[in-house]
């Protein structure tokens, strides 16, 4: 069992940075790949980023590459999303989520943990 809290988000002007975090209880925490997806309102969830157990593989949606950083800290039970250049098509509630396989992916119902999500708007 995985529990998720995420922190870090808020209201921020576009061209603007924030991170989010992502805390994990449980000592297995390592072995999970981990997500950000997010969900802005009338759309369905998409995925963010996504990183490996490990963090040597990550992956970027088009919609973020060379904005967006995944990062983790095993030791800490943490994983990071490093958000610059924001938008405002950026605004949406952001989700992490851990999957009980060493590598990430895409789709969302391949994710086994889900955080309450934290809501992150760019203003124009």
């Amino acid at each position: 069992q995985v529990q998720l809290v995420e922190s870090g988000g808020g209201l921020v002007q576009a061209g603007g940075s924030l991170r989010l975090s992502c805390a994990a209880s449980g000592r297995t925490f390592s072995s999970y790949a981990m997500g950000w997806f997010r969900q802005a309102p009338g759309k369905e969830r998409e995925i963010v980023a996504g990183i490996s157990w490990n963090g040597r593989s990550t992956y970027y949606a088009d919609s973020v590459k060379g904005r967006f950083t995944i990062s983790r800290d095993n030791a800490k039970n943490t994983v990071y999303l490093q958000m610059n250049s924001l938008k405002p098509e950026d605004t949406a509630i952001y989700y992490c989520a851990a999957r009980s396989k060493s590598g990430w992916h895409t789709l969302a119902n391949e994710y086994d943990y889900w955080g309450q999500g934290t809501q992150v708007t760019v203003s124009s």
